[in-house]
């Protein structure tokens, strides 16, 4: 296709003209990246500076490419030029790398005049991210649940506890159990705030876990749930936007 119309064109002293027109695509194609990562993305946090450099990068990785050629001195000699720059930004989405080495390859591509590549790349790439945004893959919550909970050492509630666990989460995960400190009593304080009461801690032990509610079930439920259980001592549960291990 592309190739074919500037096949007149030497890759060590490429024309004006391929140049524009290498830059130009580059840029269109790298603009589809951005439009396509705006549309698949369900996070709020989107840097404007993230997007715009996505779009530009592939202009440079371009640039870079039509400067080498075939030359392997000048592969070294950008190789220690560049070596120079410290890329300090830390994408820390996953998905997010994978656009932004998408960007680069549109770029290199079209700095090799592979503008077939590039084109069929771009779109196929585009294509899977929008399957993946409709599929159940995009589902998921990101939302983790810290949940610390005081239950008896002794008794059925474990057990019980475990059985709401399976029935409201996608996952969870046991992270620590600790033993209260004997000595730890839990007051209890009239209205005017005097302790009128202590009640020992000793026959409990708390448990931390991290879970991930199913989509169809709520906080509400789980809680409601688990105020069924008697006999328990603190409940404590809060959600946050935790990094994927891997």
């Amino acid at each position: 296709m592309f190739e074919f119309l500037l096949t007149h064109n030497n890759t060590d002293n490429p024309t004006v003209m391929s140049i524009l027109i290498t830059v130009l695509v580059s840029f269109f194609l790298s603009s589809l990246l951005v439009i396509t990562y705006e549309f698949t993305t369900k996070s709020i946090h989107r840097p404007v500076h993230f997007l715009q450099a996505m779009a530009l990068i592939s202009m440079v990785a371009a640039t870079v490419m039509q400067a080498i050629g075939d030359s392997l001195a000048r592969g070294l000699g950008m190789l220690g030029a560049l070596s120079i720059i410290r890329f300090r930004t830390v994408l820390d989405d996953p998905r997010n790398m994978a656009f932004m080495f998408a960007s680069l390859a549109v770029g290199i591509s079209t700095g090799v005049f592979g503008f077939t590549i590039a084109f069929i790349g771009t779109i196929g790439f585009c294509l899977g991210a929008l399957i993946l945004r409709f599929s159940p893959l995009s589902n998921t919550n990101d939302l983790i649940g810290i949940l610390k909970i005081e239950i008896p050492k002794e008794g059925d509630q474990e057990a019980e506890f475990n059985q709401i666990l399976n029935r409201h989460c996608h996952h969870y995960e046991l992270e620590q159990i600790s033993f209260l400190n004997t000595k730890k009593k839990e007051q209890i304080l009239d209205e005017e705030g005097r302790v009128i009461d202590e009640i020992s801690k000793d026959h409990l032990k708390a448990l931390h876990y991290l879970i991930r509610l199913k989509r169809n079930n709520t906080i509400d439920a789980f809680m409601k749930d688990v105020d069924k259980l008697g006999d328990l001592g603190d409940i404590r549960l809060r959600f946050d936007k935790k990094n994927i291990r891997l």
